[in-house]
């Protein structure tokens, strides 16, 4: 269970790194919509684990591939911003989040099922 100071770094991470990947860095992923879904920050606040959800590309992984090769800037720019609210930039750790396309495949799932209706307790 994380710490309120741990929920408090996230949410501030979160919100700063989207405004980074919208307007200060955009040029480096051709226009990529990328949306910063969550935050998981370690309990010394040393480490942040960032997971992405990705719009207007086709190659998810690549797009990926180019965020890790370019997470020094991306940390740089971090650091700018919470420079007075944290002694230590966490270190970013970026990882694809799947939550969307793995709601849509439950609902496919639940979509293909056939579920006859409940027997009437009248009829016993």
């Amino acid at each position: 269970m994380e710490s309120k100071r741990q929920q408090k770094v996230a949410r501030q991470l979160q919100k700063d790194l989207g405004e980074i990947f919208q307007r200060e860095v955009p040029h480096l992923f051709n226009g990529a919509f990328i949306t910063v879904t969550s935050v998981r920050v370690s309990p010394d606040l040393s480490v942040a684990r960032i997971y992405l959800s990705f719009l207007a590309t086709k190659d998810k992984a690549l797009l990926l591939d180019t965020i890790r090769e370019n997470s020094r800037t991306i940390r740089q720019h971090l650091g700018e911003r919470v420079r007075h609210q944290l002694r230590i930039v966490p270190d970013l750790s970026f990882f694809l989040d799947d939550t969307a396309e793995y709601a849509e495949k439950m609902d496919k799932l639940f979509a293909g099922l056939d579920i006859p209706p409940a027997p009437d307790e009248d009829d016993e």
